[in-house]
C-alpha cells in the first residue's frame, strides 16, 4: 500500500509516484497497469495517470504491452551518490585495488536489512550475481553488510535485521540470532568480514569498514572472488591486507575532507563527505 504521510506538508502524489518507481523490481522488470495498480494499492486510473507522467519524464516506457522503467532513474541513484562525495574520494582507491587484486571490489551502504551498491569497479569475471549501483542484497549474508551491522549497537543490529529484506535474493545462510550475533561480533574484534558462499553459491568475499573523521562507520568496502577462480586461502592471504590499507587511506581522504571548511553549491557535491551517513 501507499505509504501515508502526515501533516500539511506532506505531498502525498510524489509518494505514490515513488511508490509506483520502487513496485519495479528485478523479477518483474516489465508491469502491467493491472500489476502496478495491485503492488502499489492505487486505484487504475491513478496508477495510469502516474505512469503516463513518468513515461513523459523520461523515468518510464512503454513495452510489451506494459511498462519498464528506463535508465534515467539511475540519475536519482548517481544524484545521492555524487552528493555524498563517495565516488569522488573512492575512485582512484578502489581502481588501484582492482589492479592489484585483479578482483572486483564495491563499496555499499545499509538500507534497512539489506545493502545498496553505491560504488563499484569490476573484471570479467565469471559470476553467478550481477552487480551495479543501486543492486541491494540481504545484509547479513554478505561481508560489505557484516561490516555495517557490526558498526552498529546490538539492540540496533536487531532492530535492523527485524525489518523484511527488499532485495528479493533468498540467500543460502539463514542464521538464528545466536549465531549471527556471534559471528558480529567476531567482525568487531578483528576489524573486517569475510563470506564464503553464504549469500549465494560461488561467491566470497572480505570486506573492511570505510569511516569519516569522527571514527563513525559511513560505508563497507569489499573485494569480491569467485569461488571456482580464487580460494578462501587466496582471497585472505593476498586481497585482504590490501584491501585493509584501501580502507585506511579511503578513511584518511575523508578524515582529511572533514577537517576542511565547508562550501556551499555545486563544489560541495564533490568536495564534502562530512553528511555521509550509513542509513539504516
Amino acid at each position: 500500500m501507499p505509504r501515508e504521510g502526515t501533516g500539511p506538508d506532506f505531498i502525498e502524489a510524489l509518494a505514490r509516484g515513488l511508490e509506483v518507481i520502487t513496485a519495479f523490481q528485478p523479477c518483474r522488470p516489465v508491469m502491467s497497469l493491472s500489476d502496478v495498480a495491485n503492488a502499489t494499492g492505487l486505484a487504475r486510473p491513478t496508477a495510469r495517470r502516474i505512469l503516463l507522467t513518468l513515461t513523459q519524464l523520461g523515468y518510464v516506457r512503454q513495452q510489451d504491452g506494459g511498462f519498464m522503467l528506463t535508465p534515467r532513474v539511475l540519475d536519482l541513484g548517481v544524484a545521492y551518490v555524487r552528493s555524498m562525495g563517495l565516488w569522488t574520494v573512492a575512485r582512484p582507491h578502489l581502481e588501484r585495488l582492482v589492479e592489484r587484486t585483479n578482483e572486483s571490489c564495491s563499496i555499499a551502504q545499509l538500507d534497512g536489512s539489506d545493502i545498496v551498491y553505491v560504488a563499484r569497479v569490476s573484471v570479467p569475471k565469471i559470476v553467478t550475481l550481477a552487480v551495479q549501483i543501486g543492486t541491494r542484497f540481504p545484509a547479513l549474508p554478505t561481508s560489505l553488510g557484516k561490516v555495517l551491522l557490526a558498526a552498529l549497537p546490538p539492540d540496533d543490529a536487531a532492530r535492523v535485521l527485524a525489518e523484511p529484506s527488499r532485495s528479493g535474493l533468498h540467500a543460502r545462510w539463514q542464521p538464528g540470532r545466536t549465531e549471527w550475533e556471534s559471528e558480529l561480533r567476531e567482525v568487531r574484534a578483528r576489524g573486517w568480514a569475510m563470506t564464503d558462499e553464504q549469500l549465494a553459491k560461488g561467491i566470497r568475499s572480505v570486506a573492511a569498514p570505510l569511516r569519516d573523521g569522527s571514527g563513525r562507520v559511513i560505508a563497507s568496502l569489499n573485494v569480491n572472488a569467485n569461488a571456482a577462480e580464487t580460494s578462501m586461502e587466496t582471497l585472505l592471504h593476498d586481497s585482504l591486507p590490501l584491501l585493509l590499507h584501501t580502507a585506511g587511506e579511503i578513511s584518511a581522504d575523508f578524515a582529511r575532507l572533514d577537517s576542511m571548511p565547508h562550501v556551499t553549491g555545486s563544489a560541495s557535491a564533490a568536495t564534502t563527505s562530512s553528511s555521509v551517513a550509513t542509513t539504516s
